[in-house]
């Protein structure tokens, strides 16, 4: 039996397979990734979409999720403090976008490179983030409110997403162990 004679994965009509997917579990994982790929693209644009519809900022998603995870429980964090919540290892990328914030007048930096520097949201910041806050409440959640049982399988999607993160940093850590 040849490659193309090897039945191809499907779902009716289509053909499933490509270079990442030639078998079922291929086939699954490839299609959450792409998925994954696709969501956190459509996240990015709604965050500065939303953002931009309640300050003259224009900002990244992940910079505007720096922004909300600074004012997160209303408590400086430190630069180390923001990689960790937000799953990143680019440091002068949030650098820059901390830069970017403050200059807005969002943020503030608090301290020295003595005692160590946190970042907070500035009153303006406050502001920003609770009109964020309410334009995300009228159009996000009121749409998610309305699809029956959609907040249980977001609960579920969360917990999945999770345990894929962990699998995703040790493989990660397995790959670049054996790096050539």
């Amino acid at each position: 039996m040849t490659d193309s004679d090897e039945p191809q994965p499907r779902r009716g009509d289509l053909d499933l397979s490509w270079h990442l997917s030639e078998s079922p579990p291929e086939v699954a994982t490839s299609e959450l990734e792409f998925a994954l790929m696709r969501a956190f693209e459509g996240f990015n644009r709604w965050q500065a979409e939303c953002l931009a519809s309640v300050s003259d900022l224009a900002a990244t998603g992940p910079e505007n999720a720096l922004l909300h995870v600074i004012r997160m429980n209303d408590r400086p964090k430190s630069v180390k403090e923001l990689a960790r919540l937000t799953n990143r290892d680019d440091i002068p990328n949030i650098q820059y976008a901390l830069r970017k914030l403050l200059g807005a007048g969002l943020v503030e930096k608090q301290g020295s490179s003595r005692t160590g520097i946190t970042w907070r949201a500035t009153e303006e910041g406050r502001q920003v983030t609770d009109a964020y806050g309410a334009l995300r409440r009228r159009l996000l959640i009121e749409e998610i409110h309305g699809l029956p049982g959609f907040a249980e399988r977001l609960a579920a999607a969360t917990r999945t997403l999770n345990v894929l993160t962990g699998i995703y940093e040790e493989v990660a850590r397995v790959a670049a162990t054996h790096r050539r």
